[in-house]
């Protein structure tokens, strides 16, 4: 009898074990999406100007007087029970679906689709009309990557310098997780309105000189969980403590018949 009962203890508990294990297609995100030629990311030397893009834009030159016009500045009011100030700050124009911004005394200029030097000389040779050798400095404020999935530290990062490597986002982000797959670190690109998609291979030294190992604006860097991961996924501490009790009551009864 007490054989018996012992068969029916590790039967019931294999079987709550087998319940609680996930399946891959219950845990990785982005699955399903194969890396075609059409899909596959294609390398841009330099970044360029998109819809939805935040530009702050400068210009000085040697009189300061006659460039004021093309800089106007915001005034953030802070205020406190002991004080009131205002901060300045340069003004940020957003580039619209078209490609367009709204810039002081030229009206509507369309910088989409341009890198940063080629809208400095576009810029330069209008505002020359107006000013004497001016000086364009443009700086993109909302560069953003986001690493999801096996880092310690996931989440949107905002860099600063516009130039951020694959390493230095992983870093942000608290490198990979004990659990993280090594060599499938999923990124995802849009471009032009489409999803582009790459991989790179982090235990490969060559990935220092993948095309696209330097980020752009809104990457998303995905690192899949191994399969240690997938399985603990769903035996979570709940299942452990129904496994528990289902084994101590299984083991009462078979005292009690014993």
């Amino acid at each position: 009898m007490k054989s018996k009962t012992n068969y029916y203890i590790i039967l019931l508990i294999a079987v709550l074990l087998l319940n609680a294990c996930a399946s891959r297609e219950d845990v990785v995100y982005f699955q399903n999406q194969p890396i075609t030629a059409e899909s596959n990311i294609a390398f841009s030397p330099s970044i360029t100007y998109k819809p939805n893009d935040l530009v702050s834009i400068n210009v000085s030159a040697l009189d300061p007087e006659t460039v004021k016009p093309f800089n106007l500045p915001v005034i953030t009011n802070t205020f406190s029970s002991v004080n009131y100030q205002g901060e300045m700050r340069i003004q940020t124009y957003l580039v619209d679906a078209d490609g367009n911004i709204e810039f002081p005394v030229l009206g509507t200029i369309q910088i989409g689709g341009l890198t940063r030097q080629e809208t400095v000389n576009m810029m330069r040779e209008k505002i020359s009309e107006y000013v004497k050798d001016p000086i364009i400095n443009i700086r993109l404020t909302n560069f953003t990557v986001t690493v999801l999935g096996e880092v310690n530290n996931p989440g949107t990062f905002s860099i600063e310098d516009e130039r951020i490597s694959l390493s230095e986002a992983l870093g942000m982000a608290g490198d990979l997780t004990i659990y993280g797959k090594r060599d499938n670190v999923f990124l995802i690109r849009e471009k032009n309105g489409v999803k582009q998609y790459g991989r790179f291979n982090l235990t490969q030294k060559n990935v220092l000189n993948d095309q696209n190992y330097y980020l752009e604006q809104n990457d998303v860097i995905y690192v899949e969980p191994n399969k240690a991961r997938v399985r603990s996924s769903a035996f979570n501490q709940n299942n452990a403590i129904i496994i528990s009790a289902v084994a101590t009551l299984v083991t009462l009864v078979a005292i009690l018949v014993k």
